[in-house]
């Protein structure tokens, strides 16, 4: 962590304002809208039609999606007077470590879509403030360069469990070595969702060779692909058109693959890997009893992230997993689901407080968390929030849309009657 988060101590939310009402005193505004609609939409124009739909796009109708929202909508704070609140602490403690807030910034993969900062861009805004940055497996740097670059932040690593589990061990090893505090297992995704937005547009960032850095920087998964390179090729094969679509595509990937571009375009390397990657990216037959395999392989805290259901909630616990997050993927793997904070009160009455509970999938702002934390999350991950940030404005818009998000948490909790997240409760909300 960072040795001090601008966090640390009362009045965040308070120095914040007096902070962007000062700056606008000399002309200044802020470098991302604070309304959350007026965030969308300057994302949505910052980015590229193809990012947008990646990034925004849900699965099926997007009825997830808006039933995540619908969640929070419903459910109302219930704010309590004259209390002493002159004096707040937002901290929390979470596997063995203390960050200044209950906030995290959840694994969103393919960022270079989004801006040329990507991984580097999020890890750092984070770190400006001492929050955790979960790093994706579907990241566009690797996790030693973001380790190395990304501002001695707080990293936790978000795993998809391959096909390979030498690959999965491999990733597992160098998050460890990286200093990550905690593995996040990813249960929701053993297969692409039905996303319309990226079908009618026919666009998979991974065919492109975005988004695999954390593979292609792998030693396990640079062997597969070279036994792959080795193998005869089969006569059979379709052979691809050769259409202008189709040489851009693989001079992009050879641009981003690792090493000379000249020797990848030679070797067919790049687009070896990418294949490889699409054989090995996701595992239908990953089963509870495999959770041992992962805990043979790392000491860290292991999360499990995607649980819904209260008996799932129990079977992590009877797997001795170190905690779980609440989530929907943000509705981009099944559409017609449950709200990730309807689920929450089952899950943590499942749970009975052996682990802590996060949720993730449709925080938008400060009260959003805190209707989370009054619900028994001990602390939320959001993603597409400081995404946005990020495509309008880099690492800069990230770090603020962050920034953001914690000083309205103070500001609500203050306001509500409250000086820490632990005295939050049911009884302060109503539907």
């Amino acid at each position: 962590m960072t040795e001090r988060s601008p966090i640390d101590g009362t009045g965040f939310g308070r120095s914040v304002q007096s902070a962007v009402y000062r700056a606008g005193a000399s002309g200044s505004r802020p470098l991302v809208p604070t309304r959350w609609d007026d965030l969308v939409a300057a994302a949505e124009r910052a980015m590229t039609p193809d990012a947008w739909a990646y990034i925004a796009g849900s699965s099926g109708r997007e009825s997830t999606a808006d039933a995540n929202h619908a969640a929070f909508e419903r459910r109302r704070l219930v704010p309590r007077m004259l209390r002493d609140v002159s004096e707040r602490d937002l901290s929390v403690e979470l596997f063995g470590h203390r960050y200044p807030a209950p906030v995290i910034a959840a694994p969103v993969g393919v960022l270079e879509l989004v801006h040329r900062d990507a991984d580097l861009g999020i890890a750092r805004a984070a770190a400006s403030l001492g929050l955790p940055a979960v790093l994706s497996s579907q990241a566009s740097v690797p996790m030693e360069r973001v380790a190395a670059e990304g501002g001695g932040g707080p990293l936790w690593f978000q795993l998809y469990w391959s096909r390979d589990d030498e690959l999965v061990a491999s990733l597992v090893s160098r998050a460890e070595r990286i200093g990550a505090q905690a593995i996040v297992v990813t249960l929701d995704t053993t297969m692409l969702g039905w996303r319309p937005r990226d079908l009618d547009r026919a666009y998979l960032p991974f065919i492109h060779g975005m988004g695999i850095a954390q593979y292609t920087s792998d030693p396990v998964f640079r062997r597969l692909v070279a036994e792959r390179m080795a193998l005869p090729r089969d006569p059979a094969a379709p052979k691809p058109k050769v259409t202008p679509a189709a040489v851009a595509t693989l001079l992009g990937m050879t641009r981003r693959h690792p090493g000379r571009f000249g020797a990848n375009l030679r070797s067919g390397e790049p687009r070896v890997a990418v294949e490889t990657f699409l054989d090995v990216f996701s595992r239908t037959d990953l089963t509870w009893d495999r959770l041992a395999f992962l805990r043979e392989h790392t000491t860290l805290p292991i999360v499990l992230k995607g649980v819904q259901h209260p008996d799932d909630a129990r079977r992590a616990v009877d797997a001795g997993v170190d905690g779980i997050v609440v989530s929907n993927h943000a509705g981009r793997q099944v559409d017609g689901g449950l709200g990730t904070l309807d689920a929450l009160p089952g899950v943590v009455g499942a749970v009975g407080g052996a682990f802590p509970v996060l949720l993730d999938s449709g925080v938008r702002g400060g009260a959003d968390v805190i209707k989370a934390l009054a619900l028994g999350a001990a602390a939320v991950l959001t993603g597409r929030p400081w995404v946005y940030g990020l495509g309008i404005a880099g690492q800069d818009g990230a770090a603020e849309v962050l920034r953001n998000l914690v000083a309205e948490l103070d500001l609500v909790l203050a306001l509500t009657g409250h000086r820490t997240p632990g005295d939050l409760s049911p009884d302060d909300l109503t539907e």
